[in-house]
């Protein structure tokens, strides 16, 4: 009966194109190494040592090195590079907003109050 549930478990896999990221039912996107390497990166800036390494865990479970993809969002500000979505926490949220009120552009003022708040 094992090897029955085995073999069900392996044509499942095959017929649904491989195998998901961590388990958890998502494909892993393909990245450059270098838009990788940003990934990893940006995770410093994350405010506490839990969201630094939940940030890492979150990368090499959701990317894997490959070709470039061009729609991947990164960019610079004040010597910065991210990319992607960022999870911000509610101060760097508020910093945001802050900024976005005094003339500085949404895309600019999130990557510093992540950066720097």
């Amino acid at each position: 009966m094992k090897k029955i549930a085995a073999v069900a478990g392996l044509v499942v896999v095959a017929a649904l194109g491989g195998t998901s990221a961590a388990g958890d039912g998502i494909d892993q996107h393909e990245v450059s190494q270098e838009q990788y390497q940003t990934l990893i990166a940006q995770c410093q800036y994350a405010n506490t040592a839990r969201a630094r390494t939940q940030c890492r865990e979150e990368v090499k479970a959701r990317y894997r090195i490959g070709k470039t993809d061009r729609s991947l969002d990164c960019r610079t500000f004040s010597g910065v590079t991210v990319c992607g979505t960022l999870r911000l926490s509610k101060a760097e949220r508020q910093c945001t907003e802050d900024s976005t009120e005094q003339g500085v552009s949404f895309r600019r003022a999130e990557v510093e109050c992540y950066a720097f708040s």
